[in-house]
């Protein structure tokens, strides 16, 4: 049997527009994690028991662009056929080994967390340990990405970055990855509406924005952008001030966006309200989770006071 995991991830700036080319700064979320075990099976076919959202299924069962389905075709496929090979010919005569594989994960889905990027990248890893396939993390990062792109339409990228990384970073896409140099440890206190955060849907609903005045919305993210560069040195000196600031900033452009919704909206308050230096939406928005900047002291009052304006839950985690 083999195993591995995944951590959580949490956008702190930059959301939305890091998809047309502004940076965007995201650190994992190690409380959280999606946990996969790769055994040999007695029986035929790869089997699949994923309890958190009731799969008990076996491979061939599932549509191909099924999120888990196509994570096993596509590494099975990588590391069974040869590329050389013609694609009309990939299929014919591939034997897959006899498999099951068990999925867990403590990871709110459709939260904003990152849960499909870690399913993913502990699956990958936890397939590729099991059948000798040896992968790097620059490899494991653009698989990841590729699965990403199927589900998500135009995703920025930043989820399986992160989470493949399990580091704090600071991300343009298509420039190289840069580990971000945190200053001095901070505390986020994140606020979960309970509201799916349907991601396609929101990065779709933005590009129609910006396809239908591309100079109002480049200038939008170009904000943001700039925003993100400051927090950037807000982060690596501790100006913890200035960074919560810099968030308020960040949560006001995502409203314009119309990314926001009234229960992110009331959280955000809320926690504002209860001490925090600065609170925002973290992720695709109009649902999923929000985050606020706190003083280590004040994390508990403000996790109650985001309980008492609607949160399902909260998690508190510190970045390093």
């Amino acid at each position: 049997m083999t195993a591995s995991s995944a951590p959580g991830k949490i956008i702190l700036f930059g959301e939305h527009a890091v998809v047309y080319e502004r940076p965007a700064l995201a650190a994992p979320v190690t409380q959280v994690h999606a946990d996969v075990e790769v055994a040999d099976s007695d029986r035929p076919g790869i089997w699949i028991n994923a309890p958190d959202i009731d799969l008990h299924a076996e491979l061939n069962s599932l549509p191909s662009d099924h999120p888990i389905a196509s994570v096993i075709h596509n590494f099975l496929f990588l590391s069974r056929v040869p590329r050389s090979q013609p694609l009309s010919q990939r299929e014919k005569g591939i034997r897959f080994p006899n498999l099951e594989i068990k999925i867990a994960s403590t990871i709110p889905v459709a939260s904003g967390l990152g849960s499909g990027a870690a399913v993913t990248v502990a699956l990958l890893r936890a397939l590729s340990s099991h059948l000798d396939h040896p992968m790097t993390d620059e490899e494991v990062n653009a698989f990841a990405y590729e699965i990403e792109k199927l589900h998500h339409g135009t995703p920025s990228g930043i989820d399986n970055t992160v989470v493949t990384y399990v580091k704090p970073v600071y991300f343009v896409k298509g420039q190289p990855i840069e580990t971000l140099q945190v200053g001095k440890p901070f505390t986020i206190v994140i606020g979960d509406t309970g509201l799916p955060a349907p991601t396609k849907d929101s990065v779709g609903d933005v590009r129609k924005l910006w396809e239908a005045d591309k100079e109002k919305w480049e200038g939008v993210f170009d904000k943001v952008g700039e925003i993100a560069k400051k927090a950037r040195e807000a982060i690596e000196s501790g100006e913890w001030k200035v960074l919560g600031e810099l968030m308020d900033q960040n949560h006001a452009l995502l409203q314009e966006m119309t990314v926001s919704s009234p229960e992110l909206d009331r959280l955000v308050s809320a926690a504002r309200n209860a001490g925090a230096l600065g609170a925002k939406l973290s992720g695709g928005g109009r649902g999923g989770n929000m985050i606020a900047l706190v003083e280590p002291e004040k994390a508990e009052a403000v996790a109650s006071a985001l309980i008492s304006a609607g949160a399902k839950r909260t998690l508190t985690t510190t970045v390093t």
